[in-house]
């Protein structure tokens, strides 16, 4: 049931000489949403965990994962949870939470075992937190929400902000997602880099033929991979962030580091990207 994959961190000066195939075997996670499994990828960026469960109905419990040498995987760690699918629940501590497409779950270190039920497709996000922070479910009507972008810019998006400290305390774990409006293509221009942070990138709500041709790599030497639904770019603290999609996407976007400040950016003009 349960598949851990470790990632270890790369030099920017390394990924400068990868060809496709590296660069997709280093920074992208594919088949992270497998009917009756939960697999993990587990990042030497700030020790940061992502991955996908999908009970398919049944039921999958994230307990004990060897690669984070505890007993169990919250012992240590606080989880943010999105449902990208159907109605679901996840159980922790006695407690339990239904959850509906489009909602935040965040548990904190210590929250034991977590049993994942239903018809969700449940995205996952963890980072090692060394205090313990309320858990709480987030709707989307609850999340801070913020516009950015324009019609002409053909950029103009919707930062839906749930574990964020607008909204609630977490130890070091920062996640929200992006809605683009109809006719928007870039997620995120002009990009950025934030070298007190590494951020993973789950590309999402996409139609099976569209791709998001994401961008990456130091501003002065940009690397791209094309993305497909329900996959996710990881990106190193020295990495711009961007992408442009062949249709409509979304993206959750997680976050871990030395701060939980969602501005702390360094911006890139785009007449710098080369």
């Amino acid at each position: 049931m349960l598949q851990v994959e470790t990632r270890h961190a790369v030099h920017p000066d390394q990924a400068r000489t990868m060809d496709t195939a590296a660069l997709r075997r280093h920074f992208l996670a594919e088949g992270l949403f497998q009917d009756g499994r939960l697999r993990l990828v587990y990042t030497h960026y700030d020790r940061f965990v992502l991955g996908g469960a999908v009970p398919a109905g049944g039921r999958l419990t994230l307990d004990h994962v060897p690669e984070t040498g505890t007993p169990g995987f919250l012992d240590r760690r606080e989880l943010g949870i999105v449902n990208l699918g159907g109605p679901g629940t996840v159980t922790a501590m006695g407690d339990s939470w239904a959850m509906a497409r489009g909602d935040v779950l965040y548990l904190g270190r210590g929250a034991g075992p977590v049993v994942l039920a239903g018809e969700g497709r449940f995205y996952l996000a963890s980072a090692p937190a060394h205090r313990t922070c309320p858990n709480r479910l987030i709707r989307p009507t609850e999340a801070n929400r913020v516009e950015l972008g324009s019609a002409e810019g053909a950029n103009r998006r919707a930062i839906m902000q749930f574990i964020h400290p607008l909204v609630m305390e977490s130890c070091q774990l920062v996640l929200g997602y992006s809605v683009l409006e109809p006719g928007s293509v870039w997620n995120t221009m002009p990009p950025h880099t934030h070298d007190r942070r590494m951020e993973a990138y789950l590309y999402w709500d996409m139609a099976p033929e569209d791709r998001v041709l994401h961008l990456m790599g130091p501003p002065d030497e940009t690397r791209h991979l094309f993305v497909a639904n329900e996959e996710a770019a990881l990106s190193p603290p020295w990495s711009i962030h961007a992408g442009a999609g062949t249709g409509r996407h979304g993206f959750v976007w997680a976050m871990a580091g030395d701060n939980t400040d969602f501005t702390d950016m360094d911006m890139v003009a785009p007449g710098d990207l080369r």
